[in-house]
């Protein structure tokens, strides 16, 4: 039997630990007995709604907002310029979502089926059980989730055909042999909630597996720094491609950065450099444990570096040469649909996966038993809160619910394609 007492207690607890951090918490709605924290861009309503759509794979019917926040601006200012109902696609008529990862004219071709994969979150970050959530529903989509730069945990490898594996900074559990294995490479050269100071992660959650894996001493924080000590430069980012190249000649390249005032140039950069993958990631994203002062202050909005990416690669003749996925605050079908409007090509998802399974935006990632649901805690007790096969349902539902809905949006649009949508811009219209 539930102590009401103490589940009261507890849900004042959370919300005062809340208000001390910032964020703005909705009048209370309750959903069965614990209600959902939130902020001005993970609304209680998004929260919700994201986990139902990750129940049952269809959107709430009970009113929830599922499509955008209460921030006041970025995607929750923008709307679609959709056809009348009676002028929009018919629902039998197939629309088509898949994004190739590799434009160019030589390497392997390598398609995805829906325009998002999952964003790096690595093991001490999240949970060993967790990175088997995601890659069980990327096998089962047949797209990817990347290993962030934890290194590679051998429970992975059977699915490794759907891992990318991340090099960062501090080359954590970096391994020729998971080099060899994975179809893509992710350098991790910047995050968007963190640009300029590199990745870390507090002593607390460095635990013998954890540190056993990242070749460290355990119980000690680990800071990766920034930037790569051997890159200077665009011939010094090439040498780095020919080295993964050289292990792995069938590897595609993905280069992960923030969105620094000249995003447009360090694009160009990626491309003559050999990269095949452009993941710019915004100052949205993140767990809880990334600085505050950092996400909000450093890096520029995901909205704003898209486009200007975009537009530049257009008038260099490259565009169509640069897969260019957008990272760092995407929580929606309606913000992937958006992104891409924008010029991206698709997204990499982060949060809202972890809200999927149960995260509730308490912002307490940093602690290693800071979170109560067992997702972004490397305590071997909390971990087994999330077994790998409910988490991949879970995933798998709210990705067949992101499916409907881009397919509804592209149809309301009278477009067949989702390629067709990217750098419309016109489609999109602005509410103040």
């Amino acid at each position: 039997m539930w102590d009401e007492k103490k589940v009261e207690d507890l849900i004042t607890e959370k919300h005062t630990a809340c208000l001390r951090r910032g964020f703005q918490l909705w009048p209370q709605m309750e959903y069965g007995i614990m209600p959902a924290l939130g902020d001005y861009r993970w609304t209680q309503d998004l929260i919700l709604s994201t986990w139902i759509q990750a129940e049952t794979g269809a959107l709430p019917t009970n009113g929830l907002e599922y499509r955008s926040g209460r921030s006041g601006g970025g995607f929750d200012v923008l709307d679609f310029k959709f056809h009348p109902a009676d002028q929009a696609l018919s629902p039998t008529e197939a629309v088509d979502l898949s994004v190739s990862l590799n434009c160019r004219s030589y390497d392997r071709r390598l398609e995805i089926p829906v325009p998002f994969y999952g964003s790096g979150m690595s093991f001490g970050s999240v949970s060993e059980q967790i990175m088997l959530s995601r890659a069980r529903a990327a096998r089962d989509w047949r797209t990817f989730t990347c290993t962030g730069e934890g290194g590679y945990p051998e429970s992975l490898f059977a699915y490794k055909d759907n891992v990318i594996v991340q090099v960062a900074t501090g080359m954590f559990g970096v391994r020729e042999e998971t080099i060899q294995s994975t179809p893509i490479v992710e350098f991790k050269y910047a995050q968007g909630a963190k640009p300029g100071l590199g990745g870390h992660l507090l002593g607390d959650k460095a635990t013998t597996a954890v540190s056993s894996l990242r070749e460290s001493v355990p119980w000690v924080s680990l800071f990766s720094p920034f930037p790569f000590h051997s890159v200077y430069s665009v011939e010094d980012h090439k040498k780095h491609v020919d080295w993964i190249k050289t292990i792995n000649p069938q590897a595609l390249i993905s280069v992960k950065v923030s969105t620094p005032t000249d995003i447009d140039m360090v694009a160009v950069g990626s491309y003559y450099a050999g990269a095949h993958i452009l993941n710019v990631d915004g100052g949205y994203g993140g767990t809880g444990a990334a600085p505050e002062i950092a996400k909000k202050n450093i890096a520029m909005p995901i909205e704003f570096a898209i486009p200007r990416v975009h537009k530049f690669l257009l008038q260099e003749g490259i565009r169509d040469e640069l897969v260019i996925m957008a990272s760092g605050g995407i929580r929606t079908a309606y913000d992937i649909a958006k992104i891409i409007a924008l010029g991206a090509d698709g997204v990499a998802l982060g949060t809202a996966e972890l809200v999927a399974m149960g995260c509730t935006r308490c912002s307490n990632c940093e602690r290693g038993r800071g979170c109560p649901f067992g997702l972004t805690t490397t305590d071997p007790e909390l971990s087994q809160l999330v077994d790998p096969a409910w988490g991949a349902q879970r995933l798998s539902n709210l990705y067949k619910s992101f499916q409907g809905q881009l397919e509804d949006i592209l149809r309301r649009l009278r477009l067949r394609t989702i390629r067709q949508l990217r750098g419309r811009t016109d489609l999109l219209i602005y509410q103040s």
